[in-house]
C-alpha cells in the first residue's frame, strides 16, 4: 500500500492535466496507465490459480548439530505459466528455512529439498509453507498459504562418554533371588547341562571337557544403580554467554549422562530447579529418553532458588541403591552438606562441577597469537571455586571439574 501511494498521486495529477489541458500525449499516458495496471492485476490475479503445492519435514525433533531437511513441491496444472513465483516458509528457528524464487511452465513442477543447520536447542515453530507472486511492476501482489505448520524440537547435543562409569547397585537378597536372564549379559554366574534350543555360544568348552558332557553358561541379569540427575539452573549461579556458558554446558552434561545410563538399561530420573521446577520419576527405555531430551531441550538457567533446596526437598524421594548425579555451577556450602548423608543410607553420589570463573573469561578470537598472555578469571571467584572442591573432597565425594573449553567426552571420562 505504501508503494501505490505515489502512484496514486501520480496518476491523479495526470488525469486532472489531461482533463484540463485535453493534450492528446497527456491522454495517451492515461490510457497506458489504465491498461498498465489492469494488466498487473489480472496477471497476479491469474497467478495462483492452478497451482498445487505441498510441504514435509523429515523429522519434527533432532539434536544439536543434525540438519532439518524439508521437501517442497510446487505444480503448475494449468496451461498457463507461471513466471515469477516465491516460496518459503515462516519460522522461528535461529537458522531459517531457506525461500526460493522460481518459474513454472505449463503443466510442470518443481521439487527440491531444504537444509538447514540446527544450533540451539528449544522449542521451534515452522509455519505453512507462504507462496507469492505478483506483477512485473510490484504494483499487487497474491499470497496463499499451503499446508499447517509443525512444532520442531532440538534437543541438547550428547557427547558420546566411553569411559563414564556409575557404580552398580548393592542390592540385597541372596544369589537364589537374582532373576535369570534368557539374553546373554556380562554376568555369567554358572552352568548347567546342554538341553536342545540352547544357543551354540553359550557353550562353556572348559567345563565341558571336565565333566566329559557338554555344559552352557546362565546369565543373571546384570544389577545396575538408579540414576537421579539434579540440574542446577538457578540464575544466581550462572556465567558464560551462548554455547560457551554454565547453562548450555551443564544441559549438555545431563543429556550426554542421561543417555549413557539409559543405554546401559538403567532407570533415570531429572530434577531441576528452574523457572518452572521439574521432576521426572525414575524410568527407564526409549520413552524415558523422550521425557527427558523433551525437558532439557526447554529449560533456561532463570531459577530463583538455590541448589540446596531442591536437594533437601528430593533427596528424602531417593530410595536405595540410586547414584545422584549433580550438575551445578555452584560455589555456595550449602548444598554440600545434604549430600553428605547419602553414603550412610546406601546412595552413591557424584559432582559434575562447573568451573564458572573459566566461563567469564572470554574464548580467545581464532587466529589470535599463541605468545598472548590469557585473561585471568577473578580472583575471588577463583578462590570460591576451590574452596566448594575442596569441601566436596573433605565428605569424599566423587567430583568431576568441568572448564568452559573442556570436551566433556574427555573430562567425564
Amino acid at each position: 500500500m505504501l508503494r501505490r501511494i505515489p502512484l496514486l498521486a501520480i496518476g491523479t495529477v495526470l488525469v486532472v492535466a489531461a482533463l484540463s489541458t485535453g493534450l492528446s500525449f497527456l491522454f495517451f499516458l492515461v490510457y497506458l496507465g489504465v491498461f498498465v495496471g489492469l494488466g498487473s492485476y489480472v496477471v497476479t490475479r491469474l497467478g495462483l490459480t492452478d497451482l498445487e503445492a505441498g510441504f514435509a519435514v523429515a523429522q519434527v525433533h533432532g539434536h544439536v548439530g543434525d540438519q532439518l531437511r524439508a521437501t517442497v513441491t510446487v505444480r503448475n496444472a494449468g496451461r498457463l505459466p507461471k513466471l515469477w513465483l516465491e516460496t518459503y516458509n515462516p519460522s522461528n528457528l535461529p537458522v531459517p528455512l531457506p525461500g526460493r524464487a522460481l518459474s513454472l511452465g505449463p503443466r510442470s513442477q518443481r521439487t527440491w529439498n531444504a537444509k538447514v543447520p540446527l544450533t540451539r536447542r528449544g522449542h521451534f515453530r515452522v509455519d505453512a509453507l507462504q507462496v507469492r507472486t505478483g506483477d512485473p511492476f510490484g504494483f499487487f501482489e497474491s499470497v496463499a498459504s499451503v499446508g499447517h505448520g509443525v512444532s520442531v524440537v532440538v534437543y541438547p547435543r550428547v557427547e558420546r562418554l566411553p569411559h563414564w562409569r556409575i557404580p552398580t547397585a548393592n542390592l540385597e537378597g541372596s544369589h537364589a533371588s537374582r532373576e535369570r536372564a534368557l539374553q546373554t549379559t556380562p554376568l555369567a554366574t554358572s552352568v548347567r547341562p546342554y538341553a536342545p534350543g540352547d544357543a551354540f555360544n553359550r557353550i562353556h568348552w572348559k567345563s565341558t571337557a571336565r565333566h566329559g558332557e557338554i555344559q552352557v553358561k546362565e546369565f543373571d541379569l546384570e544389577q545396575t544403580a538408579d540414576v537421579w540427575i539434579f540440574l542446577d539452573l538457578d540464575a544466581a549461579v550462572q556465567a558464560g554467554a551462548g554455547d560457551r556458558s554454565t547453562v548450555e554446558v551443564a544441559v549438555r552434561a545431563a543429556a550426554s549422562i542421561a543417555e549413557k545410563a539409559l543405554a546401559e538399561n538403567r532407570a533415570v530420573a531429572v530434577t531441576t530447579n528452574g523457572h518452572h521446577p521439574a521432576t521426572l520419576p525414575p524410568d527407564r527405555g526409549p520413552r524415558q529418553r523422550h521425557k527427558i531430551m523433551q525437558l532439557l531441550a526447554a529449560v533456561e538457567g532463570d531459577g530463583p532458588a538455590p541448589l540446596a533446596e531442591a536437594l533437601i526437598v528430593t533427596l528424602p524421594r531417593v530410595r536405595r541403591g540410586t547414584t545422584a548425579v549433580v550438575v551445578t555451577a555452584s560455589d555456595e556450602p550449602e548444598w554440600v552438606r545434604p549430600l553428605a548423608t547419602l553414603r550412610p543410607r546406601g546412595l552413591g553420589c557424584i559432582v559434575v562441577q562447573l568451573d564458572a570463573p573459566s566461563f567469564s573469561v572470554p574464548a580467545a578470537p581464532r587466529g589470535a597469537p599463541s605468545d598472548r598472555p590469557p585473561a585471568s578469571p577473578d580472583p575471588e571467584a577463583e578462590q570460591a571455586a576451590r574452596a566448594i572442591r575442596h569441601r566436596l573432597a573433605e565428605f569424599d565425594l566423587r567430583t568431576v571439574v568441568v572448564r568452559a573449553d573442556d570436551r566433556l567426552g574427555e573430562v567425564l571420562g
